[in-house]
């Protein structure tokens, strides 16, 4: 029996894709015991994964803070007995605990993130605009060079969470035939970000749609006073951002009947519990290989601009000055696309 340690840190979209992917591993190799090195907040990302799926906390503002804290991080990992490290994050943190590992003699790999190809996809002339590996590729093409090769194909989709707790009930209220509908307005750059003036559009419709309640998802100060605004103009909308954990977060996204996010973690979220996500593309693109899992490349709301994608990852300034791959984005198209899946949704479970 092998004992493989996977690490991958940040960020909580990132973190989310590695999910299916260790789903995939653990149910193909029940044999062996897989353990995720990853920061205290992610944990319940894993809840719903086999029971040979292990989970370590790096507290790197704590005690594994600095040269001396990786020191004793890796003191803590070499007493758990790995005998194979997959490094899913490529950053100094985990270069520094694979030199480790290696020097050891431990087996170790780790990701190929394919960044002179995801810099002809965002360059601003002569672009090559094709289909990237994607993310969930990445880890899987580690695992399989430590020898554990995983058929992505055909992995099964995000699990559903079973029950809701009290909490989540308390906020959420009981569905009773009623359209749920999850809102994720924010992301973590500009360039990903569906202009806030528009976005309220879209949130009005749904709020006056008949039989239908509106979650709104996310963190953060500028964010909960977003919320505040919209719940105070529009009674049928919730604000569970502020409101629940990431645990009770995933509870409800597993009830909902759609989610409306952008290039964000909380398409990865949604994604984890099987639940259909309208995504909205601005300065980046879903061919860099950051789509949700499971999710449909036709669900992705996005313009044909000579200029998108200018960034992988969205922080880049605007080239043209007026984010016009998001701004000229109609509120209507958002609003058909969200009320498309609603359908989908309500033929297949008939």
């Amino acid at each position: 029996m092998s004992h493989v340690l996977l690490i991958r840190f940040s960020s909580l979209g990132d973190v989310a894709m590695t999910v299916p992917v260790l789903r995939a591993l653990a149910t193909r190799y029940p044999q062996h015991r897989f353990t995720v090195l990853s920061r205290a907040s992610m944990r319940p990302l894993f809840d719903r994964l086999p029971a040979n799926v292990d989970f370590v906390e790096a507290d790197l503002k704590g005690r594994h803070k600095g040269a001396a804290g990786l020191n004793r991080l890796y003191g803590e990992l070499r007493k758990l007995g790995f005998d194979r490290v997959a490094d899913l994050h490529g950053v100094l943190r985990s270069d520094y605990l694979r030199l480790r590992f290696r020097l050891a003699g431990i087996p170790v790999a780790t990701i190929h993130k394919g960044r002179s190809e995801k810099k002809a996809l965002v360059r601003r002339r002569h672009k090559v605009l094709k289909p990237l590996k994607s993310s969930f590729q990445r880890y899987a093409d580690v695992l399989e060079r430590l020898g554990f090769p995983v058929d992505l194909d055909n992995a099964s989709p995000g699990e559903a969470v079973t029950g809701l707790s009290p909490q989540v009930e308390a906020l959420a209220g009981t569905k009773d035939g009623l359209t749920w509908i999850g809102i994720a307005p924010f992301a973590k750059h500009e360039g990903k970000i569906y202009p806030l003036e528009l976005q309220e559009r879209v949130v009005a419709h749904f709020a006056a749609r008949a039989n239908t309640r509106v979650f709104l998802f996310g963190g953060g100060a500028e964010e909960l006073a977003k919320f505040g605004e919209w719940t105070s103009r529009y009674p049928t909308v919730v604000a569970a951002g502020g409101q629940l954990r990431m645990r009770g977060e995933l509870e409800l996204m597993s009830r909902l009947d759609v989610m409306l996010t952008m290039d964000s973690a909380n398409m990865h979220l949604a994604s984890l519990v099987d639940t259909p996500a309208v995504s909205v593309w601005g300065a980046t693109h879903p061919y860099a290989g950051f789509m949700g899992w499971g999710q449909r490349l036709d669900n992705a709301v996005q313009l044909d601009l000579t200029c998108r994608p200018c960034s992988v990852f969205g922080q880049k300034p605007c080239w043209r000055g007026d984010y016009a791959c998001l701004r000229d984005i109609a509120p209507e198209w958002v609003i058909e696309k969200v009320e498309e899946m609603i359908v989908k949704k309500q033929i297949t479970e008939k």
